[in-house]
């Protein structure tokens, strides 16, 4: 078995990166440490461009197929590292102004984007459970980061706790599935199961398990009750991260999962996931309704987007992966400037909650204009990059037959409109309590202007960016 490591090129300098803003860390002084974020933003700038030169039209494998090496795997590495580099843009101000020692900060940052590259990679299912749960221990130390946060500590706490539970499911299924089957490799998988004559119970009920677990990681219903609290404490770049980053890698592994392992059986799962679709969108809508703070308005939204995803996952025999994949992408660019415009607000005005953002369109003129579009993008209006990935989503599950769960996935989505215009109206109607501007950094600027560019352009012209999916979904299928 000859092994080339360089295929794990963008791991290993990935990792590197992460040891060399802890150890600058050690040896800068306070005022220096504005040379972290640009180090990492540098350094991340270097592994996508080492990944998309060196890997382009790779397919290969390590370990005998443990780790996947082809167009799939690198399409979600570009996208998780080009995300890193966002987040560590986004978290500049914030970390600045709130928090302590940024060194460990951004250090742990890039060992969750190392874990995130790792899952889109796994062919195999503990390479994929480490992966896993490495990117969890990162995201579970970022949620508490505010120490002295009493919410902080609250969400994370729920967080460790369910997510050592949802770890246990997911193991325990694994060890249901490697006993009846003798293997945990995907490909071995799928033959396996091709071959079986009909399902026994120990089978049914390992796949169970194991789906729970990763509903977990993706927060869909009933396997939520983690999120709203984690979001609301977790300092606010970090609740980015964790609605879009965290949400995007359970899902390059759910889809390389059930496209190589679990498709011979597509009947048994596709109802299942059709029936958590639907729960998760209508009840992840419906409660935003309620909520007062903006983080948990924007945890209920994101599990509402996990019902359409899993929709999408439902449908993936007959459709592929291509709508999933562009919703990820789309939903990332959208949040992303969600959360950058809420830390903007928060940096000077100390608040998160939907009442704070009154008056804002007049106070910070680009940042209201971006939250709204990026508002109106998440609830799917057209020529941005929500309806887009939207309409190929629902249009994949309508073409699998389940016009009844497309039209849910519209009537849910009509749902999160409401919650959206609370918030746009406060932005531009409201009176603001304070009248003076809100000073924005440029940097903050730059990144809002780049993922407002990004909303409208992929909305308008979607084509380079299904051009790569299609790609991607190539190599899956």
């Amino acid at each position: 078995m000859n092994n080339n490591f360089l295929l794990l090129l963008p791991e290993f300098i990935v990792t590197g990166l992460a040891f060399v803003v802890l150890g600058l860390d050690l040896f800068l002084p306070e005022r220096r440490k504005w040379v972290l974020p640009i180090v990492a933003v540098v350094g991340l700038v270097v592994a996508l461009v080492v990944s998309l030169r060196y890997l382009w039209g790779v397919s290969d494998s390590l370990y005998d197929g443990v780790i996947r090496v082809d167009g799939y795997a690198l399409f979600f590495k570009a996208f998780f590292i080009a995300l890193g580099g966002v987040v560590v843009l986004v978290s500049v101000d914030f970390v600045r102004r709130n928090l302590e020692h940024p060194g460990e900060y951004y250090g742990i940052l890039l060992f969750t984007v190392v874990a995130m590259m790792l899952l889109a990679a796994s062919g195999e299912l503990l390479t994929a459970y480490i992966s896993l749960e490495l990117l969890s221990f990162g995201l579970y130390v970022l949620v508490a980061y505010d120490r002295y946060n009493a919410k902080s500590n609250e969400g994370a706490t729920k967080y460790i706790l369910l997510g050592a539970f949802s770890s246990a499911l997911l193991l325990f299924g694994i060890s249901q599935v490697y006993g009846l089957l003798g293997t945990t490799r995907f490909d071995e998988i799928s033959s396996a199961l091709s071959s079986a004559d009909a399902l026994s119970p120990g089978l049914i009920l390992g796949i169970a398990l194991i789906i729970a677990g990763l509903g977990f990681k993706v927060a869909a219903v009933p396997f939520h009750m983690w999120a709203p609290d984690a979001y609301e404490g977790a300092p606010i770049p970090i609740t980015a991260h964790l609605a879009v980053g965290s949400k995007a890698a359970a899902f390059a592994l759910v889809l390389r999962l059930f496209a190589e392992a679990f498709m011979p059986i597509v009947e048994q799962w596709q109802i299942l996931l059709i029936g958590l679709a639907v729960i998760t969108m209508l009840l992840g809508n419906l409660v935003a309704l309620a909520q007062r703070n903006l983080k948990r308005l924007l945890a209920y939204s994101s599990v509402g987007q996990v019902g359409y995803l899993l929709m999408g996952v439902a449908a993936l025999a007959a459709t592929g992966s291509g709508g999933i994949m562009l919703h990820l992408v789309a939903y990332a660019v959208t949040n992303m400037a969600a959360f950058l415009c809420l830390a903007a607000i928060y940096n000077i005005t100390g608040r998160d909650d939907i009442a704070g953002m009154a008056g804002v369109a007049r106070r910070a003129p680009l940042v209201g204009l971006v939250f709204a579009v990026s508002l109106f993008s998440l609830a799917g209006l057209p020529i941005f990059v929500g309806f887009t990935s939207k309409f190929y989503l629902f249009n994949a599950a309508a073409a699998q037959g389940l016009l009844w769960v497309a039209g849910i996935a519209i009537f849910s989505s009509l749902i999160s409109l409401y919650y959206y215009l609370q918030v746009v109206r406060q932005l531009y109607i409201e009176p603001a309590e304070d009248a003076a501007p809100i000073p924005v950094p440029r940097l903050t600027l730059g990144v809002l202007g780049a993922l407002f560019a990004g909303m409208v352009g992929l909305g308008v012209y979607p084509a380079p960016l299904m051009e790569a999916v299609q790609y991607a979904s190539d190599a899956l299928f």
